[in-house]
């Protein structure tokens, strides 16, 4: 009878090794290597057997092809009824595809996916929960309040199991909450160990590519942000979504970590209601306060994540350190890059901030990776510092390099297009960004500058 043999997995990158070792080999990551129990053949092909049964019209073996004679057409996509995750997802989901959504504990990612299946009307959909019963998920369906007749639940978290309803139901979509909830028969460690989730993932994606049904999936993640599990799992999947976001702000954030089928680069930002989550169509009136009063510390910067333009409110407070240590605080923006910036205002333009403390933060609760928002942030410390207020009808963009200089950035168009939309009547850019620029039917003014001094000079006179 064969025997199942030992094995250790790094959790951070999925090398394996036959023994323990402290420090991995492959990406030098200290204590995380884990041992899991590898099932002898004959209970891989069993759970191999599960997944062509379920597969519509039995199993298709691969066979080898020619590269020239392999269609080049553009993938078919299904339309989630949802702008914001059709964008991330790079136009709709794809057919066969595997996708992965991860996100904290009670940050919505149940609920996007179960609005997002009750609006597919078009499609039959297997909602496959393994962490609440068909009461819950109906108190949460008549919340949103969407028709849901061809949405079929099945609360269940053998993986044998869901096969066989597979081929029962013959749905168009499958979604499994969650992947950590999922287990197989098969192998005799707990649910959400590393070889569970391994070997469920696998026997999904093979029933995904071969049966030309997309799956979604919901995934934990640990207490760094990463998604619980073995790395691998993110390897396995063809897209990985990150559902981020704090539950004491009404805006969700959902990203593209890993897309083989789009870009990375592209935001979906959501609003939190009760009934349910709502795309946000224009961010940039969420992000901006309506605040009429003038405030020093805050200045308004247009950003772009994707391809999509928005403005921001940028928050600072500089006030003297209490105690010896000056603190440098940031949220939603790079603390590194923060220090980097603080270090040329007191080098390049005289601003003594070496003993003060700087508290740095991004309105609206999301994180932003633009470096043209360096500008503002400079300008809201200093108007921190200074004690005065930026007018409330000027925005920036502009990324700052070391020796003080003001570099050119992406889509200057797209920016300057965004806030004279919203009412600005002024724009701080780059210089370098004017060339080739036709500005002849742009209503607001532009005022281009080459050097952080030129910048603030423009701002505070």
């Amino acid at each position: 009878m064969p025997k199942t043999r030992k094995a250790y997995v790094c959790s951070n990158c999925g090398q394996e090794s036959a023994k323990w070792v402290g420090k991995c080999p492959a990406c030098g990551q200290w204590n995380t290597f884990q041992e899991i129990t590898i099932a002898p053949e004959t209970r891989v092909s069993a759970a191999s057997a599960r997944v062509s049964e379920a597969l519509p019209g039995g199993e298709r073996r691969a066979k080898p092809i020619v590269l020239s004679q392999v269609s080049a057409h553009e993938e078919p996509r299904i339309d989630v009824c949802d702008s914001e995750l059709n964008r991330v997802l790079g136009g709709g989901l794809v057919r066969g595809s595997l996708t992965l959504l991860g996100g904290e504990p009670g940050i919505g990612k149940s609920t996007l996916l179960l609005q997002t299946c009750l609006r597919m009307q078009q499609e039959r959909i297997l909602y496959v929960s393994g962490e609440e019963s068909e009461h819950q998920i109906k108190l949460r369906a008549d919340r949103i309040g969407t028709e849901a007749g061809h949405c079929v639940l099945f609360c269940e978290t053998e993986l044998e199991r869901i096969f066989a309803e597979l081929k029962n139901v013959k749905p168009d979509v499958v979604v499994i909450d969650s992947i950590q909830t999922i287990y197989t028969s098969t192998l005799d460690s707990a649910p959400g160990s590393l070889t569970q989730v391994r070997e469920c993932a696998a026997s999904i994606l093979k029933y995904a590519k071969q049966s030309h049904i997309p799956v979604i999936i919901i995934g934990h993640i640990t207490k760094d942000g990463s998604i619980a599990g073995p790395k691998i799992l993110e390897h396995i999947v063809d897209t990985v979504l990150q559902f981020e976001g704090d539950n004491h702000y009404y805006y969700r954030v959902l990203r593209s970590i890993k897309n083989r089928f789009g870009s990375t680069a592209e935001l979906g930002i959501y609003e939190m209601r009760n009934d349910g989550l709502q795309p946000v169509e224009n961010p940039s009136g969420l992000l901006l306060t309506a605040e009429s009063r003038e405030l020093s510390g805050v200045a308004i910067a247009s950003a772009i994540e994707g391809v999509r333009p928005f403005l921001i409110e940028t928050q600072a407070l500089v006030s003297t350190a209490a105690y010896g240590t000056p603190q440098r605080t940031s949220t939603g923006f790079d603390t590194r890059r923060l220090n980097m910036l603080l270090a040329v205002l007191e080098k390049r333009v005289g601003f003594k901030l070496a003993q003060k403390d700087v508290f740095l933060n991004i309105a609206g609760g999301i994180r932003v990776s633009d470096p043209a928002i360096d500008l503002s942030v400079i300008a809201a410390v200093l108007s921190s510092n200074v004690d005065t207020p930026i007018d409330r009808d000027v925005c920036m963009a502009g990324e700052v390099g070391l020796s003080g200089e003001i570099r050119p950035i992406s889509r200057i168009g797209q920016r300057i297009g965004e806030a004279q939309k919203l009412g600005f009547k002024r724009m701080i850019m780059p210089a370098s960004n004017l060339k080739g620029l036709d500005s002849s039917h742009t209503q607001i003014e532009l005022v281009p500058v080459s050097r952080v001094e030129e910048a603030l000079r423009n701002l505070f006179g």
